[in-house]
């Protein structure tokens, strides 16, 4: 087998994380219409990261945060998104590189995207074929990072194509 110079899964990991970009874009300048919300999973030790020491160490590898109701400051750049979230009473600004992060959802489309880590060998005991878990509840009003197990949800692409 040929070594592929172009990494055609880096393109790929590039293009859906531009997904996110638009999406967070549009939540930016009209806000989330209906019951869309976003679940957000990132590496809070990636470079570029920034979020408040206690947070890091409550989640010291990887923490999902939700934008739904009470999110502000949302500001979208081409490398990273910057937004303060309510934690324990207390407005705190997070700065994430989209290179960091490793999950994408909106549950209420049934959407979501799961991201490799740029310098990852593709191994993350995660099976994309497996159906998702769950119907995206646990949804939290506050802005707050829902208590997540070892493994994010994982969507096929093929649930959402027409079929002929």
């Amino acid at each position: 087998m040929t070594d592929d110079l172009f990494r055609y899964d880096l393109m790929v990991e590039d293009a859906l994380r531009g997904v996110v970009r638009d999406a967070l874009r549009r939540a930016e300048s009209r806000g989330l219409p209906g019951n869309h919300h976003f679940y957000i999973t990132f590496k809070t030790q990636a470079p570029g990261v920034n979020i408040p020491p206690y947070l890091i160490e409550r989640y010291p590898d990887e923490m999902t945060i939700v934008l739904q109701y009470q999110f502000w400051d949302l500001e979208i750049e081409d490398k990273r998104f910057q937004v303060a979230l309510s934690f324990n009473d207390k407005r705190e600004l997070l700065t994430i590189p989209f290179e960091a992060m490793t999950g994408f959802a909106d549950p209420s489309v049934q959407f979501g995207l799961q991201f490799q880590q740029q310098g990852e060998g593709g191994e993350d005991g995660n099976d994309p074929t497996d159906p998702p878990s769950g119907d995206g509840g646990g949804e939290n009003d506050a802005g707050q990072a829902p208590e997540v197990s070892g493994s994010g949800e994982v969507v096929s692409l093929d649930h959402f194509r027409k079929k002929k």
